[in-house]
């Protein structure tokens, strides 16, 4: 692929643009997600070894208090429903797709705007070599049916109380990280109604 300008990777850098201006402690990361953005080889494609966009979803019940994870099967750690967005430029789309996907609950609902963005390694995996994953996460609604049906790509999903993995030094960081602005944007909303 020549390039990454264009019309189609744009919706993407104004979201990115605008969760830096609320999120401005996190300004590096974001640059960081720019800059791939703007790679030549193309960084939707897990081929791109040197590091591609991932999408997940932070997935949570009716009443906002839980979240949806999986016990992963490659990572064997609890994390939020995502994957690889295998060339499709519009993640928001990848983060519901997967979520559903990874899930099986019917009636999801994805919130516009990036909730949160995260780059990890993954270690080598089978003939993989290790590589970097540029996961940009969304908030995604649970309808009133919460009956999960356990994939392939998990050992196993539980619904996980917010609060407590806020607090909680055995979770993944960056699990903890979303768990904390959950709490403070339920915060916010709340003042906001009073």
């Amino acid at each position: 692929m020549d390039g990454q300008a264009g019309d189609d990777i744009e919706p993407l850098a104004r979201a990115l643009r605008a969760y830096r201006a609320r999120w401005p402690a996190e300004a590096d990361t974001v640059d960081r997600f720019l800059a791939l953005l703007r790679e030549p080889v193309d960084p939707f494609v897990r081929a791109r070894l040197a590091g591609h966009f991932t999408a997940s979803a932070w997935l949570v019940d009716g009443t906002g208090a839980r979240v949806l994870l999986t016990h992963h099967r490659k990572l064997n750690l609890w994390l939020q429903l995502g994957g690889h967005a295998d060339g499709d430029r519009d993640l928001m789309r990848t983060a519901l797709k997967e979520a559903e996907e990874e899930s099986g609950l019917p009636e999801l609902r994805i919130e516009p705007g990036i909730f949160d963005l995260d780059r990890h390694r993954i270690p080598v995996h089978g003939d993989v070599p290790a590589h970097w994953h540029y996961d940009v996460r969304y908030v995604v609604r649970a309808g009133a049916d919460e009956a999960f049906v356990v994939s392939a790509e998990s050992h196993a999903l539980a619904w996980r109380d917010i609060t407590a993995l806020a607090d909680d030094d055995a979770a993944d960081a960056s699990v903890r990280r979303m768990a904390r602005k959950w709490l403070e944007r339920q915060g916010m909303e709340k003042g906001r109604s009073a």
